[in-house]
């Protein structure tokens, strides 16, 4: 059985913790905080120099971090990686828009207000205008197919829809994003979805 190290609230570890559901593979989920230094340990930084949640443990000694690379583990061979040449690119396509054009504003506003609690920060505004910027990007997409790939749900849409579901606890309206608001209850109708909080 695999482990993953990772913190309930965090999008990145809803990632892996959504397709293992999905999945239906079992798995032991070992919560660590990475807000109070259980990612800064001895004993964590010899699973994952970086110090990041989550991190994958397929076998004893053998881990595996960055979210998006899990998802490409995990997915292997089953219907969430698209058997296509195309269509894996594509998949990879919005995975990378996830953590260079999505993760960054949308998941930092929310991390501003939900985990620091600071209306008042001098980044955030600027969080949520780029936020915004990569909404739009997504619903022109998903105005023409129903997900980020194509026709099928995969890895993509469980990449972006982590942090997008969440995203009004960053101050982010989605109600101006009909497209992303009706691919996220599709995402929501998949078999074995599970909730980020529950």
């Amino acid at each position: 059985m695999v482990r993953v190290f990772g913190m309930a609230e965090s999008g990145n570890c809803y990632k892996v913790k959504l397709l293992l559901s999905q999945l239906g593979q079992p798995f032991e989920w070992i919560e660590t905080d990475n807000t109070k230094g259980a990612t800064r340990t001895d004993e964590f930084l010899r699973m994952n120099p970086n110090g990041k949640v989550p991190t994958l443990e397929i076998s004893p000694g053998v881990y595996l971090p960055e979210s998006n690379a899990i998802l490409c583990y995990l997915a292997e061979g089953t219907p969430y990686w698209p058997s296509q040449k195309m269509q894996r690119a594509r998949a990879l396509q919005w995975m990378f828009f996830e953590q260079y054009s999505h993760e960054p504003y949308v998941a930092v506003a929310r991390f501003i207000l939900f985990f620091l609690k600071q209306p008042q920060h001098a980044e955030l505004a600027e969080k949520q205008r780029r936020g915004h910027l990569a909404l739009a990007v997504m619903e022109q997409q998903l105005a023409q197919e129903p997900y980020f790939a194509g026709e099928n749900y995969c890895i993509a849409d469980i990449a972006l829809y982590a942090y997008t579901h969440v995203a009004g606890e960053g101050g982010i309206d989605l109600a101006g994003y009909p497209a992303i608001g009706a691919w996220m209850a599709r995402v929501k109708s998949q078999p074995g979805h599970v909730p980020m909080r529950g």
